[in-house]
């Protein structure tokens, strides 16, 4: 049989709320569709299924294809004969497993903010179940309570098959305690240290946020400045535009897609490394004639798109390339000297390999245009200041650019800060953001009442969000 086609966005970093009963409800709407799905494919209706679909998956995928693909494609492997819900990741994207004729698959799927089909991806099933032999090897000494309880979350996720390295950092009550496990590359038995170096993905937008919030600071910019006033005139002359702000890219209300539809015209296009060569000609040309998917200031719906395009607005507004920013203003006062977009050769040798969702080794994702959106990397070393510098209140610029971060932009079923996402956790509010690439996953949440952090890093795609609750859970 070939391989299946993946009808899908490609997105990282995506998140909500961690509210169970909003949860709970997005999730009876996802398997009400699912149901909808199976009997569509019953019947072998592709328009049925495709009239299930929003307008972000009919951008990326016309009828015509779409009826191709299930033709030649997904309705030779026959009716679903059963199904079971996997993961519902993030109360967005839930995992199935479909128990076909012959063969069993496993089908990612998410609804946008009309409860249409955004993501609907066929994959062969992947048996999360499956571990390690042998339990790896970690720099955590077993001594304290706390000690043996993270051990316990930690196992949970780095004796899978399919995951390679993990480093985790935590602030409790002042004081900081690190553990590493497994291996910076497959085979190698070399721990993770605290000054290894990992894809941080979309945790990247805090950092853009901050910029955003110094330069707010210094009256360089306003919140309420429309994205209009720093884009060139062919471009900002698309009525569309007119009426979102910087603050509506920085709390994903823009109403722009999380990806613009000519994502995939950059040349070459590199389906393993997909933001490698989306330039600032392209982005324009896509703002020119684009539509918004709600009114700005009306609904949350996660953007890289806008992420990317902030940080373009800012690096006019600073004079200068987003690396150089985020250093000067942010990583050079906090010492944070391993936190960047490109690796030199001197710490080169400090970056971690990373692995996809199979286990197997991937590229790591580089970045032009929307960099502002993901392309930093880190260490947990220098994440453990950064999260301190937002915790720690001064009067420095760089700390009231941190607070103004802070302040609530935005509070529906989605509550957010500039960037910072609040998610509740047993009754307890973190400011919050996680990351993934294709060959990455991190995690970054802090109370500043409690003195709490916790950081995760972790060179393979499984996410650590899951990992990262257990531990906020034993911290409290």
């Amino acid at each position: 049989m070939k391989p299946i086609r993946s009808l899908v966005f490609i997105v990282f970093g995506i998140f909500a709320s961690l509210n169970m009963s909003a949860q709970s409800l997005r999730l009876q709407k996802t398997d009400s569709v699912l149901t909808l799905v199976k009997k569509h494919f019953k019947s072998k209706d592709a328009d049925g299924i495709y009239a299930l679909t929003g307008a972000n998956f009919r951008k990326a995928l016309s009828m015509a294809a779409f009826r191709d693909i299930c033709s030649q494609q997904l309705f030779p492997l026959g009716e679903i004969k059963k199904d079971s819900l996997l993961s519902f990741v993030n109360n967005k994207t839930a995992t199935y497993k479909l128990q076909f004729d012959a063969v069993t698959m496993q089908l990612l799927m998410n609804l946008d903010q009309d409860d249409k089909i955004e993501l609907f991806l066929f994959q062969p099933y992947k048996d999360e179940s499956a571990t390690k032999p042998e339990p790896v090897a970690t720099s955590n000494p077993l001594k304290s309570d706390i000690d043996k309880k993270i051990n316990a979350e930690a196992r949970k996720y780095i004796q899978k098959a399919n995951t390679v390295g993990l480093s985790i950092g935590i602030i409790k009550d002042g004081k900081v305690s690190t553990y590493n496990y497994g291996e910076t590359t497959r085979g190698n038995k070399r721990l993770p240290t605290t000054n290894t170096i990992f894809e941080i993905g979309s945790i990247t937008k805090t950092f853009t946020s901050t910029l955003l919030a110094y330069y707010v600071n210094e009256g360089k910019i306003s919140l309420t400045d429309p994205i209009t006033k720093f884009l060139p005139d062919s471009v900002a002359r698309n009525p569309e535009l007119k009426n979102i702000t910087l603050l509506n890219l920085s709390n994903h209300t823009s109403g722009l897609p999380s990806l613009p539809d000519n994502f995939s015209a950059q040349r070459p296009y590199n389906k393993i490394n997909p933001y490698k060569n989306y330039n600032k000609q392209l982005l324009f040309a896509y703002l020119k004639k684009c539509t918004l998917n709600s009114r700005p200031g009306e609904q949350y719906a996660y953007s890289n798109l806008a992420a990317g395009l902030l940080g373009t607005i800012l690096e006019q507004a600073g004079g200068k390339g987003f690396e150089q920013l985020v250093w000067e203003i942010i990583c050079s006062p906090l010492q944070m000297k391993s936190t960047v977009q490109h690796l030199t050769p001197m710490i080169s040798t400090r970056f971690a390999t990373v692995y996809d969702d199979n286990g197997q080794q991937t590229p790591a994702w580089d970045f032009d245009a929307l960099a502002p959106a993901g392309s930093l990397r880190s260490t947990v070393n220098d994440l453990l200041l950064y999260a301190k510098a937002n915790m720690t209140k001064s009067d420095s610029k760089l700390s009231k650019a941190f607070e103004l971060t802070h302040q609530i932009t935005f509070n529906t079923d989605t509550k957010l800060g500039l960037a910072w996402h609040i998610i509740e956790v047993n009754g307890v509010s973190y400011y919050f953001h996680n990351g993934g690439t294709y060959g990455s996953s991190s995690f970054l949440a802090y109370n500043i009442e409690k003195n709490i952090a916790v950081i995760i890093l972790s060179n393979a795609s499984p996410g650590t969000d899951v990992l990262g609750v257990s531990i906020l859970k034993q911290l409290q």
